[in-house]
């Protein structure tokens, strides 16, 4: 299933990408005659509600697709397709070819850095550029996994056991705040930097997530374009990894690194930063499209 949020008012609601169009949950209840709370209805509901919540998604799916009211998906406003998660663990330089364009050793463990929740930004949602304090923000198309239910302590055979799903992630980068110090966060967590959708793709659609396409376009222009296949740590290693030093929890965010073809890997000359009014697009096999504008702000 591809499970996506969008507004409606003041309320975030939990829809379904489906053949026929975007179906909300709520619509395709009311078409079954279901009873309040059979269902999730949130991201967080389907989340924390496992197999048996995904289960019952795939049958009222089953039993109302081509039957409920679909959305208007020229109007609809989507919000992040996961909104509360505990942690967004991201890993630096874990494509062999992102490392080598920056002139970066090949790491020999995961470099593990955070974002906040502050940063996230969904599909269609302006990116604020705060452009007071930079003026080097770069993109980075990747691939990032939604963890399914706790993890601790996982070998890397059962690590994809673990996952809820997947779903285009941007991690937005401000390289001048990156580098000030030896510590990354402060370049990395701005608010919105960290847009993602627009859809949550359940992981039985991704059955090899380290063999999808990625890409990033900027204003029309391909920047990058590579495969996930060219993952230094593949996602089962990463989860693996992590799970060893914290317990991850439904709905926490992996983004598993980004392909060469960034800003940064340009000789300074070259090098020509995010600014006002840029349009950004991820596209990864199997998860669709996730598209922002860079707003300046500050």
């Amino acid at each position: 299933m591809k499970l996506l949020q969008y507004k409606h008012g003041e309320e975030v609601r939990l829809a379904v990408r489906t053949a026929k169009g975007i179906a909300s949950v709520e619509a395709m209840s009311e078409v079954a005659g279901l009873e309040a709370g059979s269902v999730p209805t949130t991201m967080r509901e389907a989340l924390d509600g496992g197999a048996a919540a995904l289960a019952a998604l795939r049958k009222l799916v089953g039993e109302t697709e081509g039957r409920a009211e679909t959305l208007d998906e020229a109007s609809l406003v989507y919000a992040p397709c996961v909104s509360d998660p505990q942690k967004i663990i991201c890993v630096g330089l874990n494509y062999r070819k992102h490392a080598e364009e920056t002139n970066a050793p090949i790491p020999e463990y995961p470099i593990l850095f955070n974002k906040f929740a502050n940063a996230l930004a969904a599909e269609g949602e302006d990116v604020p550029l705060p452009v007071a304090v930079t003026d080097k923000v770069d993109y980075e198309a990747e691939l990032a996994i939604v963890i399914g239910k706790r993890a601790k302590n996982v070998s890397r055979e059962e690590a994809l056991d673990y996952v809820f799903g997947y779903c285009n992630a941007n991690d937005l980068s401000a390289r001048d705040l990156q580098m000030r110090t030896a510590q990354w966060m402060l370049g990395k967590t701005c608010d919105g930097f960290a847009p993602i959708g627009p859809f949550v793709a359940t992981a039985d659609e991704i059955p090899n997530p380290n063999a999808l396409a990625i890409s990033c376009t900027v204003n029309g222009e391909v920047r990058q374009s590579s495969s996930t296949s060219d993952m230094i740590f593949p996602c089962d290693e990463v989860i693996s990894y992590i799970s060893r030093h914290m317990t991850l929890e439904p709905g926490d965010l992996i983004l598993t690194g980004t392909p060469e073809g960034v800003v940064l890997g340009y000789p300074p000359e070259k090098q020509v930063y995010l600014k006002d009014g840029d349009t950004v697009t991820i596209e990864i096999e199997g998860l669709g499209k996730l598209t922002n504008v860079m707003r300046a702000d500050g």
